[in-house]
């Protein structure tokens, strides 16, 4: 299967992984040949790619690090959890909290089974699903990432999981920000900016009333938008100041934000975030997560079409766990020609060769 925009998506090519909605339910299953129609409806969600089967990439396969089955599930617990949070007085915010701490703390520890037992990198696919509530999404994607940062930086399990659980509540301020902020579709005012930066603060007054997770996890959520230069916020913490399990969450967070779906801008394919993220190492980021981020999330996803320095066109086939921003690439054209037979390289092996460009547009001349 390989990665396709739904602006060249075509009548009669071949779904090739399900995409799931917030109940658990199939909207388009794997298989479904494509019509105007499916199209139009894609275009309705918001759904900027999905995955097809064709004769390039039969064979290529997309496994994610968390079963859909899984995440589901998980995504449905975080719901009814956070929903009455929401829904309580802000006073019995930590109350209703630390009621729902066991269903959490058991998602935590399904995704640390995942990630810990899983000898490839990080792979999320945030198009699969589609949530009505951006939050969470995010917070168990950002708990995914943070957990595989820790375990590449060598944390013991106890600290991983702490880290997890930070990460699933570093958002839960945000519950107390009104509606119309958050999914507000155009650029804020500075007075609502400074309002949605308050759900750090509200996230820690609630976390740190908790009697069933440590006060770690309320620094976490105080935390994670500080940068090591003192340009975050809310209190403008500088390198030193800032918690090293915050300064995980942190990369977490920006990356996922990068990569998913918002009100006000659509998402950046995985290595155009990680780009971003480059560029703030060691200025914005700590360099050491930033480090253990780049060996621990997939940067070209398997199936995505690739335009190497020397030419050739390929698929990506396969990671490369020795180095992941150099993955197996099966080639299929040279020169804008297409070739008899396809073959396979390891980037690796040719250090001359650079990824120049990913090709999600890009439309098989013979199709």
């Amino acid at each position: 299967m390989r990665l396709i925009s739904v602006n060249v998506l075509k009548e009669g090519m071949v779904v090739g992984r399900t995409i799931w909605n917030e109940a658990g339910h199939p909207l388009l299953h794997k298989d479904v040949i494509i019509t105007s129609r499916i199209v139009e409806r894609l275009r309705e969600l918001n759904i900027q790619y999905l995955y097809i089967d064709d004769n390039i990439s039969t064979g290529i396969s997309v496994e994610e690090t968390v079963p859909p089955a899984k995440r589901i599930e998980a995504v449905k617990n975080m719901t009814k959890a956070f929903t009455e949070v929401k829904q309580a007085k802000t006073s019995q915010a930590s109350y209703v909290l630390d009621q729902q701490s066991k269903v959490l703390g058991l998602i935590v520890d399904d995704i640390l089974n995942s990630v810990m037992n899983s000898s490839e990198v990080l792979m999320i696919l945030t198009d699969a699903y589609l949530y009505d509530e951006y939050i969470y999404q995010h917070s168990f994607q950002v708990t995914m990432y943070s957990v595989a940062i820790a375990k590449e930086l060598g944390y013991r399990y106890e600290d991983i999981r702490l880290i997890g659980i930070g990460a699933l509540l570093h958002d839960i301020g945000k519950l107390l920000i009104p509606s119309e902020i958050l999914m507000k579709p155009g650029k804020f005012t500075e007075e609502e900016f400074e309002k949605m930066k308050q759900h750090a603060r509200f996230g820690f007054d609630i976390l740190r009333n908790l009697h069933s997770v440590s006060l770690l996890v309320a620094h976490c959520a105080f935390q994670h938008h500080e940068r090591i230069d003192g340009s975050g916020y809310p209190r403008g913490l500088v390198d030193f100041e800032i918690h090293p399990f915050a300064k995980v969450i942190a990369v977490a967070d920006v990356f996922d934000a990068l990569t998913s779906n918002r009100v006000y801008r659509k998402k950046m394919l995985p290595s155009d975030a990680i780009a971003i993220i480059m560029e703030d190492r060691a200025k914005k980021f700590d360099a050491r997560v930033v480090d253990a981020f780049l060996r621990s999330v997939v940067h070209y996803a398997n199936g995505t079409i690739v335009l190497l320095s020397d030419g050739r066109r390929g698929i990506v086939s396969k990671q490369n766990l020795v180095d992941v921003a150099r993955p197996w690439v099966r080639i299929f054209e040279a020169n804008d020609k297409l070739l008899e037979a396809t073959y396979e390289i390891c980037l690796s092996d040719h250090p001359e060769v650079t990824i120049e460009k990913i090709e999600t547009d890009y439309v098989v001349p013979a199709e």
